[in-house]
């Protein structure tokens, strides 16, 4: 089909009754204003929404609207458009048919662009409407530049020889820039914010070099042959982080700051001596896009209002929890930006400072001139501090410091390794704090986790093994039994994962006077008691089980929340040799809180 002429699609909105002339006359000063085309102004607006937008301009132009995020697309045919035109036409080969191509067109009114496309993939074109941000999304998931950091990892290998260049004088000439390893970094790069990867590992084994990527808490192995590159990208790396360049035999950090695509990204870089050469890890945070709101979090409303309350008292110790990437510094930050203004003064002690806040007295800890958290946090609280915030509690001196701190007047935020608010005060005990201490200023616990969001591209129904099934119905809630389930079948948009994004699930625990009590007392099991039977405390395997109810997670990730996936297979093991009703109604084992 050619589109032969282009249409005013907000006369013929207004023609139709979709929008008044008064908003299309809105929309237009809008869009003059800020140059963007009418159909995102109409939607920026809220004038209508893009699928409605979007469906009707498709039945205007007598083609049909596909929306992306359920259509099943195959990466080959993808990539028969190059992603300079697929980027630039904002167009997508979307199938092969016998009459030709289908093309989506987040604009197909473009006459240039289709005239082009034709021009470009030399065959007939058929032509769908599809949305902007569901094409950009695709786009950067299937242009990997996987290719051209292999064919950069050769160019790099070659030049190395088998002679072994002096890697300081290959990494300092004038010509840096031109220097196949900057090339391979700035790839590397370009790559994981491409698709939106947390991490990159460097890892040398005996034969090739493993080059990983953390998406979705997951990692993503590519495996080069040119294992003689390794020692050059660390090198580069090291260079970039001013660390020292000779010293192959411990451990390292540091960090550097690049720019990608248009974004600042800051780089926390950590290497590990290994049996085949240095192991680098670099944590990616981007620095371009502001911190979050504590409303952007994702917590739910009647967690967000009490932690919004906790924060604002003028004393105590406030503690989120959870394991290494479960998002806690996010929320910590995001409780600083919520308690800073000019009337406070805030404290921070941190190893690394991630992100720089106006107004904020942010301090690095320096582990080799002996400028610790205990010696930090003393210093700070001889600043006339009213919120302090630890990065970590990670000794008993630390611990100490911050709950007095908070009994003399301070707010305190920290972190604690731990796995659910509950286990949380105990370890406090165990780490030596006095009992009627940490009852006196301990005044809430947050845990939380990251789920896997199930693609919405390849979701499908989950038929639950029955006697799993059963388990779950005896072990977290009994809708379970009934309770229709999702998963993801895997598809390229989710790198045949079944994932794609995370959620945050939590669990707050508020210190009242019983749980205060018992602390004091260092009676652990009634703490443990009292804890799990407050009203409104949902532990954090009950808030996964909701998420898996509403279809945006699966029972799998549930499971691997609760930590108790073995014992789920071989409970449903067991539970095959009996009745499942029978087992349901006699279960004497429960989830705490449930």
């Amino acid at each position: 089909m050619t589109v032969r002429k282009k249409i005013r699609i907000g006369e013929l909105l207004v023609q139709h009754r979709i929008i008044s002339e008064e908003q299309l006359h809105t929309a237009l000063a809008e869009q003059k204003r800020t140059g963007s085309k009418l159909g995102h102004t109409l939607v920026e607006l809220g004038y209508l929404t893009q699928t409605g937008f979007l469906k009707f301009l498709g039945q205007q132009l007598q083609i049909p609207y596909i929306d992306l995020r359920h259509y099943q697309y195959k990466a080959e045919t993808l990539r028969l458009l190059p992603e300079i035109h697929a980027r630039r036409f904002r167009t997508l080969v979307l199938a092969e048919e016998r009459d030709g191509l289908l093309v989506g067109m987040a604009d197909p009114t473009d006459i240039f662009a289709f005239d082009e496309l034709r021009r470009i993939l030399k065959r007939p074109v058929k032509l769908a409407v599809v949305g902007e941000d569901e094409l950009l999304d695709i786009v950067d998931r299937i242009y990997r530049r996987t290719d051209e950091i292999i064919h950069i990892a050769g160019e790099l290998s070659e030049e190395l020889g088998d002679g072994g260049i002096d890697l300081e004088t290959l990494l300092s000439g004038s010509d840096v820039e031109d220097a196949p390893v900057v090339r391979l970094l700035h790839s590397l790069f370009e790559d994981a914010v491409q698709i939106g990867a947390s991490d990159i590992h460097i890892e040398p084994d005996e034969s090739v070099l493993r080059i990983r990527q953390r998406i979705d808490g997951v990692l993503h192995e590519q495996v080069m042959k040119e294992k003689r590159i390794g020692a050059a990208l660390v090198s580069r790396l090291k260079l970039m982080s001013g660390l020292d360049i000779s010293e192959r035999r411990l451990p390292q950090d540091g960090r550097f700051n690049i720019r990608v695509r248009g974004r600042s990204i800051d780089i926390r870089l950590s290497t590990m001596p290994l049996q085949y050469g240095e192991s680098v890890v670099m944590r990616l945070l981007d620095q371009s896009g502001g911190l979050l709101r504590l409303e952007q979090i994702g917590m739910p409303e009647a967690i967000l209002s009490r932690f919004r309350n906790l924060i604002q008292r003028p004393h105590g110790l406030v503690l989120v929890t959870g394991p290494t990437g479960s998002g806690k510094t996010t929320t910590l930050y995001g409780a600083l930006n919520a308690l800073n203004d000019a009337s406070k003064k805030i404290i921070t002690v941190e190893d690394p400072v991630e992100y720089r806040l106006p107004r904020i007295n942010q301090v690095q800890v320096q582990h080799r001139i002996d400028l610790s958290f205990a010696k930090v946090l003393r210093a700070a609280l001889r600043q006339d501090p009213d919120v302090v915030m630890v990065g970590e509690m990670r000794d008993q001196e630390t611990a100490q410091i911050g709950l007095r701190a908070a009994m003399t007047g301070h707010l305190v935020l920290s972190t604690l390794h731990t796995n659910d608010a509950v286990g949380t005060a105990l370890r406090l005990l165990d780490m030596g704090a006095e009992g009627f201490v940490v009852g006196s200023s301990l005044l809430a616990i947050l845990a939380q986790r990251l789920v896997r969001r199930i693609c919405e591209r390849c979701m499908e129904d989950d038929p639950l093994d029955p006697h799993k099934r059963s388990w779950l119905a005896a072990m977290v809630a009994p809708q379970a039994r009934q309770q229709v389930f999702k998963r993801g079948a895997g598809c390229p948009r989710c790198h045949n994962t079944g994932y794609h994004g995370r959620i945050g699930i939590f669990e707050l625990l508020h210190i009242d006077t019983a749980l205060a009590d018992a602390l004091r007392r260092s009676d652990s099991a009634g703490f443990t008691q009292l804890a799990r039977n407050q009203a409104g405390f949902k532990p954090l395997a009950l808030a996964a089980f909701d998420y898996a109810c509403q279809g945006l997670t699966s029972m799998d990730e549930v499971l691997r929340v609760s930590g108790q996936i073995e014992e789920c297979d071989v409970m449903a093991e067991e539970l095959s040799c009996y009745d499942l009703e029978e087992v349901e109604a006699n279960a004497a084992i429960q989830v705490p809180g449930a």
